[in-house]
């Protein structure tokens, strides 16, 4: 039984559970505190705030010193004032001197209207900094992802948090002493030369613009308005679960249809699906599956188990750099995103006599790796890559309203054929275990010959950290499990690199929730209960789908038919696989 903790808080009586900080109280008995290096995180395994800003202190009866209450853990007959003098004046004066060290070019900050320093501000009334002084000044950091301007940085620690303790990447550090302490890779490095995967977590955890997304929208309107360009968009299965929510929706409402009729309005030939590239990509990992399994039994000693999914790039990344030992674990399959751009390019462009050259593939996506991953050098035909760029989710948000398409008047229209054609088991490869299960989906019937009557395989969802399950596939118990979030990957990945794994096939997803979280979707801080609904929501539209198992799409039937033959052929093999390489120095944990 919990132990609760009775205090008083601006005079009022609260009971909470030992262990519980004076913010998560106060917030309890809605009082505001402001905060700026605070996250409430705790689904996400960060439990202790860093009480690095100052702004949440509070005056605690028998202290001499102001208490930061993020970091302050309530105790018995405690008598807490949030709204003192001393408070208000203590906050005012923290703030003014960030501020006196912040850059002021707000009318062309990314985050404008946005950040939490911002709005700090107008709450506590600063209309003037009485501070003048030297001026912190860091180069930008450009990668093909993520723009990192440490000149903006408030020294909150909140995506040295993510990156470290939730991620376990180690990219961001503190680094420096005093007035210089900045958050940065180690030794000034570019993000791109660190250990970045470019999951984009840290993004969507900076309260201010010091990490922004690099921004493609103006490239994307120039390419709309070239008369001898064809621009077609594809768009992953995550984004009509949370696009909503930039117009005020709530979270969890799909909004396909009204997604779609958007996309049209501004200026694309053909609006395509990405969910039609991950059937593809289910035919081609499932049969590369059911082939190591196969020659597994067969006692080939030499197979690689367990198969591990490749369809997230900030995982790719991550293996990539810190397990370079293990690079011929996961499935050669390329990404939905890439198979598409590969399919779009060749068998597309063709059928439409479209030039390779003046066809631009642009994507929609929940996640910030899919900008690198359009760059790699593997996914370009005599340097013109198969995917042009990448736009997230909030991008393509801020591109309605900057056009004035009112979102929520457009009726709902359906996607364009045959690239937008898509079975329900390619909507869910935007939520956890969403992979495994449309795998998992196709391969038993593939292998058994029997037809599978229930296809909600309930073991692999949910957003829990680490999830199993055993299959029966016609007698062979097929063993898969399912992680989201990099620091939960590092422990399987740290199972097979010791031998000790007991599993056939692993699907991994950088981001919490796997896409549905994705750092380029609105923010969601973490709350579990928000990454449920926008997962309930992919999951809904799979249970309305007439079709719920990729080889039962006719347009996949069609492709392979016309154009590549068969899964895993030559010409499969070399537009829809791919390779991986040693991006970074070898890690092994003892």
């Amino acid at each position: 039984m919990n132990e609760n903790i009775t205090l008083k808080i601006d005079n009022r009586e609260i009971s909470v559970p030992k262990g519980t900080t004076i913010l998560e109280a106060a917030r309890d008995m809605g009082i505001d505190i402001p905060t700026l290096c605070y996250m409430n995180l705790k689904d996400l395994c960060i439990k202790n705030a860093p009480a690095s800003c100052r702004l949440c202190v509070v005056e605690v009866e028998g202290r001499k010193n102001l208490a930061p209450s993020c970091a302050t853990r309530c105790e018995n007959g405690m008598n807490v004032h949030t709204n003192t003098i001393r408070v208000l004046n203590a906050r005012r004066t923290v703030l003014e001197l960030m501020l006196s060290d912040h850059p002021s070019d707000c009318l062309v900050c990314a985050k404008s209207g946005n950040c939490e320093l911002q709005s700090v501000a107008i709450k506590l009334g600063i209309r003037e900094i009485p501070f003048e002084g030297e001026k912190t000044e860091f180069r930008v950091d450009l990668s093909p992802s993520i723009r990192r301007d440490a000149t903006k940085c408030i020294y909150c620690r909140r995506c040295e948090m993510m990156c470290n303790e939730v991620q376990t990447v180690g990219a961001l550090s503190a680094i420096n002493r005093g007035f210089s302490s900045v958050v940065m890779p180690a030794f000034d490095q570019s993000l791109q030369d660190s250990e970045c995967t470019f999951c984009g977590q840290c993004v969507a955890v900076c309260p201010v613009g010091a990490l922004t997304e690099l921004d493609h929208t103006n490239r994307l309107i120039k390419d709309l308005a070239d008369p001898d360009k064809t621009v077609i968009v594809q768009t992953a299965p995550a984004v009509r679960a949370a696009l909503g929510e930039e117009f005020a929706l709530p979270a969890g409402t799909s909004v396909t249809g009204k997604m779609v009729a958007a996309l049209r309005k501004l200026g694309f030939a053909k609006v395509f699906d990405t969910d039609f590239a991950a059937d593809l990509t289910i035919m081609e990992e499932g049969t590369e599956l059911l082939g190591r399994l196969g020659a597994f039994l067969n006692g080939d000693k030499s197979v690689k188990l367990p198969i591990i999914t490749s369809c997230c790039p900030g995982w790719v990344n991550f293996f990539e750099k810190q397990f370079p030992d293990l690079l011929d674990m996961p499935s050669s399959a390329r990404s939905p995103q890439q198979m598409f751009g590969s399919i779009a390019k060749t068998y597309w462009a063709e059928k439409m006599g479209i030039k390779r050259e003046n066809l631009i593939v642009v994507s929609v996506m929940p996640c910030l790796a899919k900008k690198f991953e359009c760059e790699r050098d593997e996914f370009k035909t005599n340097g013109d890559p198969d995917v042009n760029y990448s736009i997230s989710t909030r991008e393509l948000a801020a591109l309605i309203k900057q056009t004035n398409i009112n979102f929520m008047q457009l009726e709902d229209e359906d996607f364009d054929a045959p690239l937008g054609e898509s079975t329900g088991a390619a909507v869910i490869f935007g939520a956890t275990g969403g992979v495994m299960e449309a795998a998992l989906r196709t391969a038993y019937e593939i292998h058994t010959g029997k037809t599978l009557d229930n296809v909600n395989f309930e073991g692999v969802r949910g957003i829990e950290n680490l999830k199993e399950a055993t299959i029966d596939v016609d007698g062979f118990e097929l063993k898969v499990a399912v992680a989201h979030g990099l620091g939960n990957a590092r422990k399987l990945m740290n199972e097979i690199r010791a031998g000790k794994s007991k599993y056939h096939a692993i699907e991994i997803m950088a981001c919490p929730g796997g896409c549905i979280g994705g750092g380029g979707q609105p923010l969601h801080h973490g709350d579990s209960s928000l990454l449920k609904a926008r997962t309930r929501a992919l999951y809904t539209e799979d249970s309305e789908k007439s079709l719920r198992k990729s080889h039962q799409n006719p347009y996949i039937i069609s492709l392979y038919e016309e154009f590549l033959g068969k899964p895993m052929s030559e010409r499969a093999h070399h537009l829809l696989h791919t390779c991986y390489f040693n991006r970074g120095k070898e890690i092994i944990e003892q």
